[in-house]
């Protein structure tokens, strides 16, 4: 029978050098990926604190998103869908509510700002210098007066379309005003606006020339408080001395014009009795000097 041999220990000198030295590689990269995994964690939540800082409180696509864009613009007072190719939004939605117009409210800031969030080259309020249009709002500053944040945000060149002045000072900023009598008076509305958006563009604006003049403008509101209705407004974009009531129309017929899909999340059945058919009478209207 054959003898065993002891285990031996390694001897000193080179062998026992290397698996010192094996050890400490171990060791070395066994710190190198814990501070790896480390800086990932921190960058990683540091990009997920920007992501969800531009996020809001309230779910103002509660209701359904309106349709495609290129990148979704998620503020406290309101969500675009912002289009890179016309370079503004395609639809802005939000919800407004009685208290929002009852509290305190914060003036009018004017300080008209570029969007870094918006993909490429961001709009810049020189853009529309001299070009015979005015910054048009889709979510009104008024509408935005019930924070600092909501308002800062209102003035987002993202939040801009061009429009006419005669229309923007106009028939614009008094439908403004009526949609806002229409929350106080529903106490809970959401409210989706944009521009109609041409496949070829007429006229352009902008240092490149690449932001587009919509041809006309629409609004989209829903009161959430029963009996629930309806109401869309579709306006050329020029000045205008007829009443606001004129230009009334179904939702069905924003969406035809428009290819976007709103309050989506409605049931089908809801949604296709509340969008197809409008009832004037039976909303809370304002009397307008010029009107």
């Amino acid at each position: 029978m054959a003898k065993r041999k002891k285990a031996s220990l390694p001897k000193k000198g080179k062998a026992a050098k290397g698996k010192t030295n094996t050890g400490f590689f171990r060791s070395l990269l066994r710190w190198t990926i814990f501070s790896f995994s480390v800086t990932l964690l921190v960058i990683g939540g540091c990009f997920f604190y920007r992501q969800t800082s531009l996020g809001s409180t309230r779910n103002h696509l509660a209701c359904g998103t309106p349709g495609r864009a290129d990148r979704i613009l998620s503020r406290e007072g309101y969500v675009a869908g912002y289009s890179t190719r016309h370079r503004q939004p395609r639809w802005v939605i939000y919800e407004l509510t009685s208290d929002d117009l009852a509290g305190k409210r914060v003036a009018r800031t004017n300080k008209f700002t570029a969007d870094r969030d918006v993909p490429g080259v961001p709009v810049t309020p020189e853009d529309y210098k001299s070009s015979g249009f005015d910054r048009g709002h889709l979510a009104p500053a008024a509408d935005m007066a019930y924070s600092e944040r909501t308002m800062k945000e209102s003035f987002l060149m993202s939040n801009m379309s061009p429009q006419r002045p005669e229309f923007n000072r106009g028939i614009w900023k008094d439908l403004e005003s009526q949609i806002r009598t229409f929350a106080a008076a529903e106490k809970d509305i959401y409210v989706v606006t944009g521009p109609v958006l041409p496949e070829i563009p007429a006229w352009t604006i902008g240092a490149q020339r690449d932001i587009t003049v919509p041809g006309y403008f629409y609004k989209v509101v829903y009161d959430r408080t029963p009996p629930e209705k309806m109401i869309a407004f579709l306006l050329p974009n020029a000045g205008s001395s007829r009443r606001l009531a004129d230009f009334a129309v179904t939702v069905d017929t924003v969406e035809a014009v428009t290819g976007l899909d709103f309050f989506s999340e409605i049931p089908r059945e809801k949604q296709e009795k509340l969008e197809s058919s409008i009832t004037v009478s039976a909303w809370k209207w304002q009397n307008f000097k010029n009107r």
